[in-house]
């Protein structure tokens, strides 16, 4: 779920926070990844609560299907 503009703009240019919590196989994972880019000031920190609400109440797969190695060579941008 992509409801912040500012990440929904960059989707089409670079990985966005949710591309990379799609990557994971865990939800520790995905803690790790939200904890790093707000750590680096990726992304803000309203931004950050967000996803890890969302996490925790909704799970891993409410942000899409697990994106595999090699996604972007088999379904494109």
């Amino acid at each position: 779920m992509r409801s912040d503009p500012e990440e929904a703009e960059k989707a089409s240019f670079e990985p966005t926070a949710v591309d990379f919590i799609r990557r994971c196989d865990t939800e520790e994972q995905a803690l790790e990844i939200i904890d790093f880019l707000e750590s680096r000031k990726e992304i803000s920190r309203d931004y950050a609560d967000k996803l890890r609400k969302q996490l925790k109440e909704k799970g891993l797969r409410s942000f899409g299907s697990k994106k595999e190695p090699g996604y972007y060579f088999t379904h494109g941008f």
